[in-house]
């Protein structure tokens, strides 16, 4: 990756609130544990259900949304190519069928359904991709996920200012067939394909609307099962209606949604408790108290969280160069002690950056996780000779460390775990703890003013790859120093050499975690994240997605 959006974590669980993540949700299966893909009944009693959400909406432009609520509206509200079905698997939506794809595997002729169109009637066109993909590339745009465009020919180039927005890799062969070049093969193109900055955008609107376009609902066309309304640009809530110009509209059965920002979880259990909305986030301290509600359930996450070792702070080396101290470091936290007792929402220890039941060999089917095997597990014996040995490489028989988070109180109590679980582990340890607003953290993590620091990352395509680029020398989501020239060489042959062939990449992204992990040590993974609910029985088929936006809302009904 080039470069990556900052996804604050606006909710109120216990996730180190406001900490660097991307845009991704996602889970270990595309639907809600709670509500069964399959369905449960018929549709009975008003098509109308009640949510509440973390933030404000900062964008609703598929050039530019980079945060999660974002994403998620234009998940609802406009559809791309594909679409992720109940199973988190890209399928045919725009499209009107599977694309011809060239012997090389990189030119895609997509055939557009006819009857697509956009709220106010006009047809969904191949130009309208052609526009909305040059115009997320045009380093004019300033578009965040402009990098995912580096699949599709002169991507790159276009982003770096090297080549015009007309040069990428994009035709419209006629008004509804659109042909795609890609730079080189890529086995999870069908993933970006349902991602929101590869929606399509009504070229003739969007240039009426100039600098007006998506500032509010009435300043938006859509194309998708619902409708954005009651938006302001600032206020705190909203509603989606089903679209009558959608092309599936028969199988969209909710009527309404309507959705207000609640960031407080004692504000939003009582909410719930009152029939005010249909589904509560829950902290950790609510999701103890209420563990043997009939309504609780809990939601598993792809994301992945874990603590930055900064090597190199005010162009200095810092301890935290030496490996030794990394891995005592890492070796010393008790990570099911610290999802146990400090999260308390179902969030289990991560032994690996890519998450468990994300992604799977081509060949023997086999989880990335388990064919990488578990790194970094807690050990206080070993902590404790990796630590003796690293202070002696240095010369001195103690340290003092900093540990940044933000300033709320979940990040504190997580703060202090950790703080407890060094000093306690390793003797000569004292580690101060930082606690700053969320943008100043951010600007701290920017400058690498920070000796460690937690960070998370939610994947934004179906592949090891969207977690293992991080890492890469001078990568934009780097901002620790860590290099190796090895590990850097194994994901270009994994994006290069061997982009033709599924298993050798296959193979070399292995392999790169365990450099990244178990030779360098150059993060230690603490937790996968997961969300504690109380939700309505009624709700059926709410689809939580293993990547992109998190939710998708178009086949759910209510039996009220």
């Amino acid at each position: 990756m080039k470069k990556s959006k900052l996804f604050l974590t606006l909710g109120f669980t216990l996730l180190l609130s406001l900490v660097l993540v991307a845009c991704g949700g996602g889970s270990d299966s595309s639907s809600d544990s709670k509500s069964s893909s399959k369905d449960s009944g018929k549709p009975s009693g008003e098509q109308v259900l009640n949510l509440a959400e973390s933030a404000l909406i900062p964008s609703a432009d598929s050039s530019k949304a980079d945060d999660q609520v974002g994403l998620n509206v234009l998940n609802q509200t406009n559809e791309g190519l594909y679409a992720l079905d109940k199973d988190g698997i890209p399928a045919i939506a725009g499209a009107a069928e599977e694309p011809k794809i060239s012997d090389d595997k990189t030119v895609y002729t997509f055939k557009l359904r006819e009857d697509a169109k956009w709220s106010n009637g006009d047809p969904v066109t191949a130009n309208d991709y052609v526009f909305a993909w040059r115009r997320a590339v045009d380093p004019a745009t300033t578009a965040t996920y402009s990098y995912l465009f580096d699949a599709i020919k002169n991507g790159s180039e276009i982003v770096a200012g090297e080549k015009k927005p007309e040069e990428l890799g994009v035709k419209a062969v006629d008004d509804y067939t659109l042909e795609v070049t890609l730079a080189k093969p890529t086995t999870y193109i069908n993933s970006l394909f349902a991602f929101p900055t590869f929606f399509p955008l009504n070229e003739k609107y969007v240039t009426e609307k100039g600098d007006k376009y998506a500032q509010d609902s009435d300043s938006i066309l859509y194309n998708g099962p619902f409708v954005l309304e009651d938006w302001t640009g600032t206020n705190k809530k909203w509603t989606y209606k089903k679209n009558d110009n959608y092309w599936d509209k028969k199988n969209v059965t909710l009527k309404q949604i309507n959705v207000q920002v609640v960031q407080d979880s004692g504000t939003s259990l009582n909410l719930y408790n009152t029939g005010k909305i249909d589904r509560a986030l829950l902290s950790a301290e609510y999701a103890a108290q209420n563990k043997d509600n009939k309504d609780y359930t809990v939601v598993n996450d792809s994301s992945t969280f874990y603590i930055k070792f900064n090597q190199k702070r005010d162009g200095k080396a810092t301890p935290l160069a030496n490996e030794n101290i990394r891995r005592a470091l890492a070796l010393s936290i008790d990570k099911q002690a610290y999802v146990d007792t400090v999260l308390q929402n179902g969030s289990t220890p991560a032994n690996n950056l890519v998450p468990p039941e994300f992604t799977f060999d081509p060949g023997n089917k086999e989880d990335y996780v388990k064919e990488s095997g578990a790194h970094l597990e807690y050990n206080k014996k070993e902590a404790q000779k990796y630590w003796k040995k690293g202070l002696e490489e240095l010369g001195v028989d103690k340290l003092e460390l900093e540990f940044t988070s933000d300033d709320t109180e979940n990040a504190k109590k997580s703060s202090e775990f950790l703080q407890n679980q060094w000093q306690t582990n390793l003797e000569g340890l004292s580690v101060s703890l930082k606690s700053v607003p969320f943008k100043v953290r951010l600007q701290n993590d920017q400058d690498q003013n920070y000796d460690m620091s937690m960070s998370g990352w939610g994947p934004d395509y179906q592949d090891p790859s969207t977690f293992l680029d991080l890492f890469k020398t001078d990568g934009s989501q780097n901002r620790m120093s860590y290099s190796n020239k090895d590990y850097d060489q194994i994901l270009e042959d994994a994006s290069v050499t061997y982009a033709a062939d599924d298993q050798k990449r296959w193979d070399e992204m292995v392999g790169a975690e365990k450099i990244l992990l178990d030779d360098d040590v150059a993060i230690q993974p603490l937790y996968h994240r997961a969300n504690a609910y109380l939700q309505q029985s009624y709700i059926h088929n709410l689809q939580k997605n293993p990547f992109g936006p998190d939710y998708t809302y178009k086949n759910v009904y209510l039996t009220k």
